[in-house]
């Protein structure tokens, strides 16, 4: 079966499919709606959707494999406020304890048919044994001393992007937090241990540059066919690891080692995909050129992939979830915060776009 996108924006879900024409978009779902996140589960062939209605609240559909109409189910919700419970965050301020996003959405291992995971703002990561009937707050890790030194990065809150579920070891998870680190845990949640050693944040006291709790990688990501090869696009540059995570060494590239998303080749822990831009108040790329970096070499070198991509007036930002990479690691898909939507089939040396009319891009999966 040929594969498909499905493309999370300001204004609805998308599906894109390869068709005898190229691919283009094919359907849309929750029009008008704001989508954040989806998710693909290849164990039963059920897609989730999670959508924000800012006043209204998170919401979390799902839909069954075969089925067109979706499902409103639990959504991941904090229990009460204990009143007597001092927490502070790392500003000094009370944590919120309300669901205000679901950042994060992935499937539990392969044998462990109905689990899901869920990372939210403002920090709280979620497990469901019932493909997101219920959902249970990994209390272990809200309620770590460390939790309270988490601060925001791009929003006010802290924040759970990134979950990595190990496939020799379904029970060994592992987080990114904006800002808080890495953390890991290898027994399903019961324990977890802070696992950003070794990075770098350059944009508070200097003493606290390299406090791993303090940490703010914007992505993680896993390879499949060698779980202990790690890459991450953090803050402050390029991380990798090649030995579960337990150390990270900083790699350079040009022309700016700054982003958002970052994508793993499954089949080689050394080939990567990242988008460059400008650093903080100049989140654009960079010299108005849109351009993907990819490292075959475990970040030794890198190469500018352009082709097929605007070198001119280029405004386009990719989100941590918007930049995807398919099973067979020929195919990618980026959407960008203007709209459009780019596919390339020979892994970044030439670039297709698919629509530039689409809403704001949060993130993209294939299916």
């Amino acid at each position: 079966m040929a594969p498909s996108v499905l493309v999370s924006t300001r204004k609805g879900l998308f599906e894109v499919a390869k068709g005898s024409r190229g691919w283009a978009v094919k359907e849309g779902h929750f029009l008008g709606d704001n989508v954040t996140l989806s998710l693909h589960d290849p164990r039963d062939g059920a897609d989730y959707a999670a959508l924000n209605h800012g006043h209204f609240g998170i919401k979390l559909h799902r839909r069954d494999k075969g089925r067109r109409t979706w499902k409103e189910i639990t959504t991941p919700a904090y229990p009460k406020k204990p009143e007597t419970l001092v927490d502070l965050d790392g500003w000094g301020k009370p944590v919120n304890w309300s669901t205000q996003l679901i950042w994060a959405l992935e499937t539990g291992g392969p044998n462990q048919k109905g689990t899901l995971w869920a990372g939210t703002m403002p920090g709280g990561l979620f497990r469901s044994i019932d493909r997101g009937e219920t959902w249970e707050l990994m209390e272990s890790l809200w309620r770590h001393p460390a939790r309270n030194k988490w601060l925001g990065g791009g929003a006010d809150i802290p924040g759970i992007h990134s979950i990595c579920v190990d496939p020799r070891a379904p029970d060994t998870i592992r987080v990114a937090v904006s800002c808080g680190g890495v953390w890991v845990t290898k027994d399903a949640g019961e324990t977890w241990v802070q696992s950003a050693h070794g990075m770098r944040f350059d944009n508070g006291p200097a003493e606290e540059a390299g406090n791993p709790d303090v940490q703010d990688p914007h992505m993680m990501v896993q390879c499949a066919s060698d779980p202990s090869a790690f890459w991450v696009q953090h803050h402050c540059g390029i991380w990798k690891s090649i030995n579960d995570g337990v150390t990270w060494s900083e790699v350079k590239a040009k022309p700016s080692s700054f982003g958002f998303a970052v994508a793993v080749h499954p089949k080689d822990p050394d080939t990567a995909w990242f988008v460059p831009g400008i650093k903080d108040e100049k989140r654009i790329p960079v010299a108005g050129a849109l351009v993907v970096t990819r490292t075959t070499d475990g970040g030794k070198t890198f190469r500018s992939l352009t082709k097929g991509l605007p070198q001119k007036h280029a405004y386009d930002v990719v989100f941590r979830h918007g930049l995807a990479v398919d099973d067979t690691g020929k195919r990618l898909v980026m959407g960008s915060t203007t709209g459009n939507l780019w596919i390339s089939e020979n892994g970044g040396e030439a670039w297709k776009l698919v629509s530039s009319n689409l809403p704001q891009v949060y993130a993209v999966r294939w299916c």
